[in-house]
Order: C-alpha cells, then structure tokens, then sequence
C-alpha cells in the first residue's frame, strides 16, 4: 500500500481547521466525562494521534493538570497552528510531525492514547490500531473517535439524503481504500487486538444538544472540503452533492427540524497493570 494518506487533499484544505474546531465545540461536553472515567495515575503521559490542529490535545492537556500531552501529525501547518494556539500550556503540551503507522515512542510509552476522528480517512484501521497499541503501557487505555457516516440522520424531502449517506461512504471508500463506516467495525478490531473492558459509547452531535449554529459549521465544512472529490468518485456529481449539503444546512438551521449525527466513541484497556 502506497498512499497511507488519500484523503490528503481534503486534510490540507483550509476547511479542515474549521471542521476541526466546530467538532471539537460539538462533541468535547459529552466526550470529558467518558475520558474521566479511565483510572489514570496522577501524572499520566498521553499520546493524541492525528492532533490535527491541537482541539483535543489542548483540552487532554486541560483536563489532566498533571499530564504531558504529546501531538502528532503529518501536517506541518496544522501543527504549526497548533503550537502557536496552545502556546500557553508550556512544556506540558507538545507536537511533533509523526505518522501514526510508525511512531517514534518505545512500546508501552502512554497511560493514555487518543486517536479522534482520523481512523475513517486513513487504510488499514487494525494497522494503525495495533501501532497504537503497541505505545500504550500494560493497564492503559485507546480511546477512540471512529466516525461512521451511516450514523447521520436527517428529515426526509424530495431531495433524500437517506440515499446520499447510504451510497456515499461505500463509494468514497472504495475509492480511497478507507473505512467510512470504522465506527461500527472499531468494537472487533479491539477484541481482534486482545484489548480487555471495551465501551462503546455515543456523542450526539444533534439540534437539541448542540447550538445549531455550530452543528451546522461542521456540516459547512465538510461540504467545502469533499464535494470536488465526491463527484469524481460517486453517482452524485458535485452540484449534486453540494445541494444535499445545503439541504443539510437548512435543516440544521430550521427551528422546526430535527437532525442527529451519531459519533462512536470506542475505548479498551491494554492488558496488565500500570506499571
């Protein structure tokens, strides 16, 4: 396998930063206390790969006072935006330009190791998975954000997006040799890892619990980044795409509607104890 990066166009564009932050806002609420509940020793080192612009890292940073985060990415202006936005936390937080198929740590390095939102946009999930793995000490813990795109739900019109989210993920990821549905599939590639006490827990990204506005950025984002690609790869070409994201929008932004993606958050613990 040569291209361990296809989406590589889509996470270089500037709407990325944007998903990543709106993202972030979103889903950090629910997400923290399904994170305080790993029994971590005081001062725990912990890994965030696929940092991205640094939304997560920063806030792991925050919420363990006593830790030493380290970030690591293969995009450099993204981890450049990183350390200038996170400047404040000092030595505690860190990035380095790293991939997460090979990384740089001795085995059993981390108490904790975080992979959000990237395993859907990148070959060979259990590959990375076991890398992960593999960094993380006996008794620590993966904890995981594996978007799955068959988990978007939104009211029903001539213009369906029921089939939009149906055939374009298997489509796209045919294309890209990824996983738009790992969400669903993350459960058996920890078991298939010997990972022990796996949760599999929900973040609803929807119009109740989150403010639209910002529901309705992330969506913004996503159109602005994939409608090129997904009318090369799909039966929708990209104006078509493009009108089943603006659908998407309008009913975020319509009081009367209802609309929900459901984001997977998977977690297991490594064998052994701390030591």
């Amino acid at each position: 396998m040569t291209d361990l990066n296809p989406h590589h166009q889509q996470m270089a564009d500037e709407s990325m930063v944007r998903t990543l932050d709106a993202q972030a806002r979103a889903t950090w609420p629910q997400e923290t206390p399904l994170l305080l509940r790993f029994a971590l020793p005081p001062e725990p080192r912990v890994l965030d790969a696929g940092c991205g612009t640094g939304e997560g890292a920063s806030r792991l940073a925050e919420l363990f006072p006593g830790s030493r985060v380290l970030g690591v990415d293969i995009l450099d202006h993204h981890l450049a935006l990183a350390r200038r936005r996170h400047a404040g936390l000092g030595a505690r937080l860190a990035f380095e330009h790293q991939s997460i198929y090979e990384l740089a740590a001795r085995a059993g390095t981390y108490d904790l190791t975080v992979c959000r939102h990237v395993i859907h946009s990148i070959p060979d999930a259990p590959r990375v998975l076991a890398e992960l793995l593999r960094v993380t000490k006996p008794g620590g813990w993966l904890h995981l954000i594996p978007e799955d795109y068959g988990m978007l739900h939104f009211p029903v019109h001539d213009l369906d997006v029921r089939a939009f989210w149906h055939e374009t993920p298997q489509r796209f990821g045919a294309a890209t040799g990824t996983d738009l549905f790992v969400g669903r599939h993350a459960y058996g590639h920890l078991r298939d890892l010997g990972l022990l006490d796996i949760t599999v827990d929900y973040l609803v990204v929807d119009t109740a619990r989150v403010p639209r506005e910002t529901f309705a950025e992330i969506i913004t984002a996503w159109r602005d980044e994939y409608v090129q690609a997904i009318g090369e790869v799909t039966r929708f070409s990209a104006n078509e795409a493009r009108a089943h994201f603006n659908q998407m929008i309008a009913d975020i932004h319509d009081p009367r509607r209802y609309a929900a993606w459901l984001v997977p958050v998977v977690a297991g613990r490594v064998p052994g104890s701390f030591r």
